[in-house]
C-alpha cells in the first residue's frame, strides 16, 4: 500500500514538474521569440513617449532633461527631420542627426531579425521621437555659474567638407556659438563596430571658460529581457577597482535618488560602461588613464522611464586663444567574441578588449561564474566551426571529445553498473526473503556490494559529469551571437532556438500551428519536434540498460524520467537537444561494450537481435 502510495505521488510531482516548466520557462520562451521576430515597423506602432532632453545642466554630470510630452512618429520620420551624414561601413548602417549631434541611427548589416536573410537589419539605434529612441552623445559641460552657448540637443551643426562617414573617412562636424567659442566635432569608424570621437573647443572670446567633457547613452522604455538569471541585460560596467558592475533596468529604477532620477555612482579610472542586449551592446569606451564620474541612471519623466549610463571627465580651463581637446569612443554592435576580446589563456582573440588596452571588455559577453568551463567551450566549438563551417557538427565533435577525456572514468563507472547489473537476481531474492523487513534488505544489500566490490554511486558519475557541459553548452548557446541563426542540416535553421517541428501535425505534413490555435501556454506542450523525441528514445535505450532500481518508487521515476526531459528540453535550444541525444547514444555504445565486456547480457539488444531475425526468418 505504501509502496503504491508513493508511486502515484511519484508521478503526480513528475507531472508537476513538467507543468511548471512549461509555464514558467517553455510557453514565455516561445512567445517572446514571436514578439523578437516582429520588425521594426511593427514596434513603431507602439505607445506614445516622451521625447529626448536638454542638454546637461551646468556644473552637473550630464544629464537628460524632458520637455512636454510629443506624439511618436515613424523612425523614417524621424530620420528625415534632421539633415544627417549618412554611415556606410560593412558591418554598420545608418546616419548621424546635424541637429544635435547625435549617433541615432544605427543598424546591423551582418544580422537579421529572422533566419530569412532578405527579413530587415537588426535596429540598434533609433532617434528621439520614435517609440523606441536609443542614441549616444557627446559634449561639454559649462562649469557653474558659467553663462557660455554650448551645443545641444537642438544644435545645427554644419559639416565640414562632404561626404558620408566611411571606414576610410571621417567626417568633422562644426558650430560657432557667436561668443568667441567654436566647437569641432571628429567622427572616425572603424571596419567593426568602434566610433573614435574628438571634440576641439577654440576659445578666441574675451574670457577663458572652464568646461567638463562628457559622453552619455540614453535608451527611453525599458526593453523586455530575455535571460531569466542566466543572462544580465541592462546597464553594465567595469569600473576600476569596484570591479563588473551589472544592474538590470529594475535594479536601477529602485536604486537610491540620484540627481533628477534614480541610480548609482562611481568615481573611478580606467574603466567602460553601457547598456547590454542578448546579442547587442552599446559602450562608452573611455581612456583608461581618464578620470570619471560615472553613473547608471533612471529617470521617469513620463509614461516611460529612461535609462542613462554617462561619464563627465575633469575640467578643462581653456585660456584666450587656446583650444581644449577631448576623446571619447563608442562601441555599437554585436558582442562577437572576436571582436569584443576574450580574456584567457591561449584564446587568441585579442579584440577591442587587447587592441585599446581595456579593462575586461570581454565581460561585456555574459560568460557568468562558470567562465572557466564556458569559455573554453565556446573557443573549441568555434575552433571546429572555422574547420567544417557548421556549428552543430562543431557540437558533435566536441561531444565525442568529452567522451574521450571522460573514457577512463566512464568505463569504471559503467563496469560498477554492469555489476549491479549482473546481482539483480540476488537482491530480488533479498526482497522476497524479507519482504517486510527494509532494514534487513539495506544491510544484506550493502553486504552484496562489499562482496562485489560495487559501488552503487558510481552510476550517478556519467550523469555528474554531464551537468557542467551540460550548462556551459547552454550557457554558450545561449548568450554567443555566433551562434544566433546557426544552422545545422535539415529543417534546423537555428541551432540557438527551440526545434520548430512537432509530431502533433506530423512535423509539417498538417497545416496545424498549435501555439497559434491554443497560445503560448498550451501549445507550448505540443510542440515535441524530432530531436527532442530522437533525445528521449537515447535515454529511453540508455535507462533500459542501467540497472533496476529496487525500490519501486524509484523505478517509476525513472521509468517516467525519458518522457519527462522530452517535454522539457523540447522548449531548450536545438543545438543542445543534439548534443543530449548524441551523448546518450555515445553512451549506450560505450555502456553496451563494457557490459558485455563483464559478461553481462545486454537483453534490450538481444531481444531486438531476436525479433529481428525471426522476422527476417518467417518472410523466408
Amino acid at each position: 500500500m505504501t509502496d503504491n502510495r508513493n508511486t502515484i505521488l511519484a508521478v503526480i510531482l513528475s507531472g508537476l514538474v513538467l507543468i511548471a516548466w512549461q509555464y514558467f520557462y517553455n510557453a514565455p520562451q516561445m512567445e517572446r521569440q514571436r514578439a523578437q521576430s516582429q520588425t521594426q515597423a511593427d514596434l513603431a506602432k507602439s505607445a506614445p513617449q516622451t521625447a529626448p532632453g536638454t542638454t546637461p545642466q551646468p556644473g552637473a554630470t550630464p544629464s537628460v532633461s524632458t520637455p512636454a510630452s510629443q506624439p511618436v512618429v515613424s523612425r523614417a520620420a524621424a530620420i528625415a527631420a534632421s539633415p544627417r551624414i549618412k554611415i556606410e561601413t560593412p558591418r554598420l548602417s545608418g546616419s548621424i542627426a546635424l541637429k544635435g549631434g547625435r549617433i541615432d541611427d544605427l543598424s546591423l548589416e551582418k544580422f537579421r531579425d529572422t533566419v530569412d536573410p532578405k527579413s530587415p537589419a537588426i535596429v540598434l539605434f533609433s532617434p528621439s521621437g520614435t517609440a523606441h529612441p536609443y542614441y549616444a552623445e557627446f559634449g561639454w559641460v559649462p562649469a557653474a555659474g558659467s553663462t557660455a552657448r554650448l551645443p545641444g540637443r537642438e544644435t545645427d551643426w554644419q559639416q565640414e567638407g562632404s561626404g558620408n562617414l566611411t571606414v576610410d573617412k571621417p567626417v568633422t562636424l562644426k558650430w560657432d556659438n557667436g561668443e568667441g567659442l567654436t566647437f569641432r566635432r571628429t567622427i572616425a569608424i572603424d571596419d567593426r563596430y568602434l566610433f573614435t570621437i574628438k571634440d576641439d573647443v577654440t576659445n578666441v572670446g574675451s574670457a577663458p571658460v572652464t568646461l567638463y567633457p562628457y559622453a552619455l547613452i540614453s535608451r527611453h522604455g525599458t526593453p523586455e529581457v530575455s535571460g531569466y538569471y542566466i543572462l544580465h541585460e541592462g546597464l553594465i560596467g567595469y569600473l576600476g577597482e569596484k570591479g563588473l558592475q551589472e544592474h538590470g533596468y529594475k535594479a536601477v529604477a529602485e536604486a537610491p535618488v540620484l540627481g533628477s532620477g534614480r541610480g548609482f555612482e562611481f568615481n573611478v579610472t580606467n574603466g567602460w560602461l553601457g547598456i547590454t542586449d542578448k546579442y547587442w551592446a552599446a559602450a562608452l569606451l573611455p581612456d583608461t588613464s581618464a578620470r570619471l564620474k560615472a553613473r547608471f541612471l533612471a529617470e521617469d519623466p513620463g509614461p516611460k522611464v529612461r535609462y542613462q549610463t554617462d561619464y563627465l571627465q575633469d575640467p578643462q580651463t581653456i585660456a584666450i586663444g587656446g583650444t581644449g581637446s577631448a576623446n571619447a569612443r563608442l562601441f555599437a554592435g554585436a558582442k562577437e567574441a572576436g571582436v569584443v576580446g576574450i580574456n584567457f589563456p591561449l584564446a587568441g582573440h585579442g579584440g577591442y578588449n587587447k587592441q585599446l588596452g581595456l579593462n575586461h571588455f570581454d565581460l561585456l559577453i555574459d560568460w557568468g561564474w562558470f567562465y572557466f568551463i564556458t569559455k573554453p567551450m565556446f573557443l573549441v566549438l568555434d575552433y571546429f566551426f572555422h574547420l567544417f563551417g557548421n556549428f552543430g557538427v562543431s557540437i558533435l565533435l566536441v561531444t565525442l571529445l568529452i567522451k574521450i577525456l571522460f573514457f577512463p572514468l566512464a568505463n569504471k563507472s559503467y563496469a560498477s553498473m554492469a555489476k549491479m547489473k549482473s546481482v539483480q537476481p540476488q537482491l530480488q531474492a533479498l526482497k522476497e526473503r524479507y519482504p517486510d523487513d527494509r532494514q534487513k534488505q539495506q544491510q544484506e544489500m550493502m553486504e552484496i556490494y562489499r562482496k562485489e566490490k560495487i559501488n552503487p554511486i558510481a552510476g550517478c558519475l556519467p550523469i555528474a559529469l554531464q551537468i557542467p557541459v551540460f550548462f556551459s553548452l547552454y550557457k554558450v548557446l545561449f548568450v554567443t551571437i555566433e551562434m544566433r541563426h546557426a544552422p545545422f542540416y535539415g529543417w534546423i535553421k537555428d541551432l540557438s532556438a527551440p526545434d520548430p517541428t512537432t509530431i502533433f501535425n506530423l512535423f509539417g505534413l498538417i497545416p496545424f500551428d498549435p501555439l497559434a490555435v491554443f497560445g503560448p501556454h498550451v501549445g507550448a506542450y505540443l510542440m515535441l519536434g524530432v530531436w527532442p523525441i530522437i533525445m528521449g528514445i537515447t535515454m529511453w535505450i540508455q535507462m533500459k540498460l542501467n540497472p533496476t532500481p529496487p525500490d519501486p518508487t524509484q523505478k517509476m521515476i525513472f521509468d517516467w524520467m525519458p518522457l519527462i526531459f522530452t517535454f522539457m528540453l523540447a522548449g531548450f535550444p536545438a543545438g543542445l537537444v543534439i548534443y543530449w541525444a548524441w551523448n546518450n547514444l555515445l553512451s549506450v555504445i560505450q555502456q553496451s561494450y563494457i557490459m558485455r565486456k563483464n559478461g553481462v547480457k545486454v537483453e534490450l539488444f538481444d531481444n531486438m537481435k531476436a525479433t529481428f531475425a525471426k522476422k527476417a526468418v518467417e518472410k523466408t
